[in-house]
């Protein structure tokens, strides 16, 4: 293995602060080995003010580490699992997933606003968190916001939200977790597949060293439970299919939510079953669901 090891990220500061998080295992492990990152503006950065159904889907925010991933120009690249496409190349496999930071979604409400906020305007531009939340709030009306944490709280303060909805794993990150108003549980609001994970991407059959040292098999059970699920019902950004899995024991617990297009009801279902199966329960509870409730 390499003295010095050049690992890709996104330019944001939540983006750094998660690969500085992978860089400190290495290090801690091989002393010997120099860590440097190495960071960029991804297309899916550079364009905020359309959809990223508008503009391409998730893939545009790996686009750029992936192409300086095969030239050499990095060794690994760290992303958030939930912000990566759901095929990913065969060439640039997930050689790790990170222990998982907590999955919840939160509210985040503007400076002087509390949990009252009925008919106010919160910002979002995931269906998925939107198709929950017209559950959870029938009064409040809903608009698109799109940046990094700093850029929607930004945002969040002047543009007229009365709140914001965020990931609590890259606000813990961050040290930002007082500024939470709201956490949803997961029942409440169904993660992304793979939030809270970190990915760790290689080139194919390289840095195998560092697996034992960046893997952790209950994130890995649980996000190969939740994308399969989500990748047999074709979802991602433009689709609010959503999965989320809890390893207990060895059981997979994995629920399920499922959209149907034609007259945009959904449903939501769980499985259980052995953690060494686990990707299979995720098919095989979208695939029952889809027969289930129609396409």
């Amino acid at each position: 293995m390499k003295t010095v090891i050049r690992i890709g990220s996104r330019e944001s500061r939540l983006a750094v602060t998660q690969t500085e998080i992978i860089k400190g295992q290495i290090e801690a492990h091989f002393p010997h080995i120099r860590v440097e990152i190495v960071t960029m503006k991804t297309t899916g950065d550079r364009i905020l003010d359309r959809s990223l159904e508008q503009i391409g889907g998730k893939g545009l925010f790996v686009k750029e580490l992936d192409q300086a991933l095969r030239k050499g120009r990095v060794d690994l690249s760290v992303h958030s699992l939930k912000d990566m496409p759901m095929d990913i190349p065969e060439d640039l496999p997930i050689l790790a997933y990170s222990k998982r930071e907590d999955p919840r979604d939160v509210l985040i409400f503007r400076q002087g606003q509390t949990e009252s906020i009925s008919g106010g305007m919160i910002g979002t531009s995931s269906k998925r968190r939107r198709l929950q939340l017209e559950r959870l709030y029938p009064d409040c009306h809903f608009q698109g916001i799109r940046g990094n944490v700093q850029t929607r709280l930004h945002k969040l303060e002047e543009e007229g939200f009365c709140a914001t909805v965020l990931a609590a794993a890259g606000l813990k990150r961050l040290g930002m977790d007082s500024c939470i108003g709201r956490y949803f549980s997961c029942e409440e609001m169904i993660p992304a597949a793979g939030q809270g994970i970190l990915a760790v991407q290689a080139r194919a059959g390289e840095y195998q060293e560092l697996l034992e040292v960046l893997n952790d098999p209950r994130s890995e059970a649980a996000a190969k439970a939740e994308r399969a699920f989500v990748k047999v019902l074709n979802g991602g950004c433009t689709s609010p299919v959503a999965a989320y899995a809890e390893i207990r024991g060895s059981k997979c617990h994995i629920t399920g939510l499922y959209w149907r297009e034609s007259d945009e009801n959904w449903f939501v279902e769980k499985t259980s079953g052995n953690k060494k199966e686990a990707e299979l329960l995720g098919e095989t509870l979208a695939h029952n669901m889809q027969k289930k409730y129609g396409k």
